[in-house]
């Protein structure tokens, strides 16, 4: 079974106070879901269209643990917390193996 990955790109952050109450929850709830944060922060360099803000990575072992946790109670909270703090997209992608 392939691995998934949470992508998510911050576009902005408009209450980072918020932005550290949604981590607060969030963490624990990604990582009780089986999430490994691979990347957590602001970019060094960026190219094209790249937005130099927050980048998170997240890896999953598979694609509907990704989803259930996304889903779960535990990180639909911290999206509550989070509110409108934030500009983002996430993406939720599958491993090639």
């Amino acid at each position: 079974m392939a691995k998934a990955y949470w992508v998510v790109q911050y576009r902005e952050i408009r209450r980072p106070e918020a932005l550290v109450e949604y981590a607060k929850i969030a963490g624990p709830a990604v990582q009780a879901g089986g999430g490994r944060f691979l990347v957590r922060g602001s970019p060094s360099v960026v190219y094209e269209a790249g937005v130099k803000e927050r980048t998170v990575v997240v890896e999953f072992p598979s694609l509907e643990a990704a989803i259930a946790t996304h889903d779960g109670p535990g990180y639909q909270e911290a999206l509550r917390v989070l509110g409108d703090a934030v500009v983002r997209d996430m993406r939720l992608v599958e491993g090639l193996s």
